[in-house]
């Protein structure tokens, strides 16, 4: 495709219009349909409506509130334990292991042995998928990556997710008879697809990816997240001293962190999509059947008009217009709005927090516990960017627990 065949988005409101725009078809993963041929994410039009519509209810509300109140805190003391005991942790690999936990729960993937060994083992799979989701920003060798993570597909296939099947139709059929309560099955993608399979023509293989989806953007995203926004708490906290103590056990402002983060910092900078119509914006600009369109992240989320003085700077304080979510349009908008984007990051508070009924999202509480044990980065050895990837993810950051 030519250079022409490009149109690019940098406004705030031009970027809300071409998010709503029902003729433009998710683009970002074209290069990672390894994993993400026919995922959620990827479909359009009826298809996706009917997966998103069973899928949806997931995530509601009393769901988030079943994760974040009792699912998450002893999976995140699991994690961070042996750790504070060392009195060091690395964060990235901490963080992909703290979140799989979870999306492995989300998503559907049993792990029955619960051995460390199976822990590691899962990891490895879920690093490849990443590489796999995000071939187009992979540094080395693509032909061979994908190589690589079709293999282990495949092998991740036979290891977790048929004996998952299995145990999961056993509960459908017990269900069904009589034999256990609805209330008994689990609560996770992988058998909401199992109820449906027929109504949703799923073939098997379309199974198996969305279900990795789900475990590898339930874990990437919210454990990039979580990096990124401990890192700007840990700079927020070198300019401005005075608010450490009180700002280190204060979810709603952790929480405001983590949205600033998002916005600063989306998953993915930008978004892509194809026109499979021809359509014209209201500031004029023409798109024609055929074109990508680039939605640029970084520019509509650091809008001055929008975002206020200085958008370009960490501020969660920052004062916003009404209407305007602190994240910007880093979770998108209309049919592609993230799924997950409460689970992950919560409520807005919209300038005030009931502390009875608002949920935080998994990040912030993460964030929170990592704090809580006076985790703080190590002096002696500096976080490193990871050199393989072009998205400027965290390559190592070392913490220290305790003074």
């Amino acid at each position: 495709m030519s250079e022409s065949n490009l149109i690019t988005i940098t406004t705030y409101e031009d970027a809300r219009e071409v998010f709503r725009q029902k003729d433009l078809r998710q683009a970002l993963y074209d290069d990672g349909d390894v994993v993400m041929a026919d995922v959620l994410v990827n479909l359009h039009g009826d298809e996706h409506r009917a997966r998103r519509r069973l899928e949806n209810r997931l995530f509601r509300r009393d769901t988030h509130a079943w994760y974040e109140r009792e699912l998450f805190p002893p999976v995140v003391a699991a994690t961070l334990a042996p750790y504070i005991a060392q009195g060091h942790a690395e964060l990235v690999t901490l963080s992909h292991q703290m979140m799989m936990n979870l999306a492995a729960l989300t998503a559907g993937v049993d792990r029955p042995l619960g051995t460390p060994e199976e822990t590691f083992d899962l990891y490895s799979y879920l690093m490849l998928f990443i590489e796999g989701a995000t071939l187009a920003h992979f540094a080395g060798d693509k032909t061979a990556k994908r190589s690589e993570v079709a293999a282990a597909l495949r092998a991740f296939d036979a290891e977790f997710l048929q004996p998952s099947v299995e145990r999961r139709r056993l509960a459908i059929q017990q269900c069904e008879s009589g034999q256990i309560d609805e209330t008994d099955l689990p609560r996770d993608v992988l058998t909401v697809l199992l109820r449906n399979q027929d109504k949703l023509e799923l073939p098997s293989d379309v199974v198996l990816r969305e279900t990795c989806f789900y475990l590898l953007a339930g874990a990437h995203t919210s454990a990039t997240a979580f990096v990124r926004t401990l890192h700007n708490v840990f700079q927020h906290f070198a300019t401005h001293p005075e608010v450490e103590a009180e700002a280190r056990d204060d979810v709603g402002f952790l929480q405001r962190c983590t949205h600033e983060t998002i916005r600063l910092q989306p998953s993915s900078p930008v978004a892509l999509r194809w026109a499979l119509a021809d359509i014209e914006l209201s500031n004029g600009v023409r798109i024609r059947q055929g074109d990508k369109v680039e939605i640029d992240l970084n520019a509509a989320n650091r809008e001055p008009s929008v975002f206020g003085e200085n958008p370009e700077l960490f501020n969660p304080n920052r004062e916003l217009p009404p209407g305007v979510w602190r994240w910007g349009l880093s979770f998108g908008l209309g049919m592609h709005a993230c799924i997950g984007q409460d689970l992950a990051a919560g409520m807005d508070a919209l300038g005030g927090v009931d502390d009875a009924d608002h949920l935080y999202g998994l990040v912030p509480v993460a964030v929170h516990a990592v704090l809580r044990a006076d985790g703080r980065p190590d002096p002696t050895n500096p976080a490193q960017l990871d050199a393989n990837n072009t998205r400027n993810y965290w390559g190592i950051y070392p913490v220290g627990f305790g003074r």
